[in-house]
């Protein structure tokens, strides 16, 4: 069986994003509630590979040194470890948006494994990040998108999830205060999808 894949973002998606930007130092990194036991309950009951896919602006210039990203991001990962929630590959573009590298999303050159790969089923595969670039990039590979809704309330903990198939067309949209959070909705809107008919799914 071909093997789905999850490519997930990483800034405001699994950590909430800092207000400039730039997650380097443990003092701007937090997690999203309940992203633990949420991700670890994707990872059990569901058939999904986990990738990172990630713009880092920058990064290895003085005005992000690797110096002070790399603490924090192998604190992350080995956090996630710890939860048997375990990511197969780490995708990191360090370019700038006007550079329009091939390798910064939406763009997939750093994804060219997957889209070669017969034994990866990319339509049954989700990107799932809070830009629209994450969108383009679910519609370059031929992949679904959840897209988390960049304008949260998190003090509310108010979150909209957008199920979208690579015609943009919306299958879905998810909306509500839950006491559990972003997390528990991703769940919730992964086992909607996975229960469409076959004339809905691409």
């Amino acid at each position: 069986m071909a093997q789905k894949i999850l490519f997930i973002d990483r800034d405001g998606t699994l950590v909430i994003e800092p207000h400039d930007l730039q997650l380097d130092s443990f003092e701007k990194l937090e997690f999203f509630p309940n992203v633990f036991y949420y991700l670890s309950k994707i990872v059990r009951e569901f058939d999904f590979e986990l990738v990172i896919v990630t713009n880092q602006d920058g990064l290895g210039t003085p005005s992000f040194p690797e110096s002070t990203f790399w603490p924090v991001q192998n604190f992350m990962i080995n956090a996630f470890s710890n939860e048997n929630i375990l990511f197969k590959e780490i995708f990191i573009d360090r370019s700038f948006a006007e550079e329009m590298a091939n390798t910064r999303k939406p763009r997939t050159g750093l994804l060219t494994q997957y889209l070669n790969d017969p034994n990866c089923d990319l339509k049954n595969s989700f990107v799932i990040g809070d830009r629209y670039t994450d969108v383009e990039l679910a519609k370059n590979l031929n992949a679904k998108a959840i897209l988390i809704n960049a304008q949260n309330n998190f003090i509310e903990e108010r979150f909209v999830f957008e199920i979208l198939l690579p015609d943009f067309n919306h299958v879905n949209q998810d909306v509500g205060v839950f006491e559990s959070g972003l997390y528990e909705v991703l769940h919730r809107s992964l086992h909607f999808v996975s229960g469409l008919d076959d004339s809905r799914r691409i």
